[in-house]
């Protein structure tokens, strides 16, 4: 990156002007911070689970002690005598409890300092003016000369369907926009039966200052997001703590960067 210039472009595809890019391109790539930053925000996601604190344990069972010849397991009462007794309660016999349930007061959310998540956001966008690192995720970019990708604040005031997959195209994506569109296929394992059969590609991600119509009309296009440059993180950049995600900027959105 010894050119710190890229080209603005218009939704025709054409290179109207230039603008610099903002310091935060010259962040160092941290790969270790952004694989901690994504980690930490799917983990706050999850539900807790835990187990009825009271399974398996209500039975009128007692342990007989020791001196009657058979093991001090709990056993129901009225249920037989001496050894013809049945277990209960203990973990080692049948509708027992659990050694270590699981609880669901336990934190599952882990922990990133500020500094650090923030240091990692600036890095993961970074990593979005690197060809390598893009390339390296798979993003269909021979066509495109320069990264990351401008373009004019036309971009925002998009609003339907149609006119975003033909601007993508101008810019050079059709082949991206293929990858996304044809790549999906069936998850192997057991969470194809949880919720989650399918697995998409992730493609460009378009960043902007403010929504006039845009997020609306990019929402059905497979593989596409668009984010608020206020609410940039870790995940969306790097899906999968893989850093490089093929990002378009409009341009007041790259200039919004300059304070961050």
């Amino acid at each position: 990156m010894s050119d710190l210039k890229v080209g603005v472009y218009s939704l025709k595809g054409r290179k109207t002007s230039e603008i610099e890019l903002p310091p935060v391109f010259k962040t160092q790539i941290r790969l270790d911070l952004i694989k901690r930053a994504v980690l930490s925000a799917i983990s706050k996601r999850k539900q807790p689970y835990g187990r009825d604190p009271m399974a398996g344990k209500r039975t009128t069972a007692i342990s007989l002690g020791p001196g009657h010849g058979i093991a001090r397991v709990p056993r129901v009462k009225g249920s037989g005598y001496s050894a013809a007794q049945r277990g209960a309660f203990s973990p080692s016999t049948v509708g027992g409890r659990l050694s270590h349930p699981p609880r669901s007061n336990k934190v599952l959310g882990e922990k990133i300092n500020v500094k650090e998540r923030r240091f990692a956001i600036r890095s993961a966008i970074a990593c979005t003016a690197v060809r390598e690192l893009v390339e390296a995720r798979g993003h269909k970019i021979t066509s495109i000369k320069e990264l990351p990708i401008v373009v004019d604040d036309a971009i925002e005031k998009i609003n339907s369907t149609k006119e975003a997959i033909e601007a993508l195209k101008s810019l050079g994506l059709e082949a991206e926009l293929e990858r996304c569109k044809n790549n999906v296929h069936v998850r192997a394992g057991r969470g194809k039966t949880r919720g989650r059969r399918y697995k998409k590609p992730r493609g460009p991600l378009i960043v902007v200052s403010k929504d006039e119509g845009v997020v609306a009309a990019m929402k059905n296009i497979p593989g596409v997001d668009v984010i608020n440059v206020r609410n940039l993180n870790c995940e969306l950049l790097a899906p999968g703590c893989h850093p490089g995600r093929l990002t378009i900027y409009s341009k007041s959105a790259l200039e919004a960067l300059k304070n961050r």
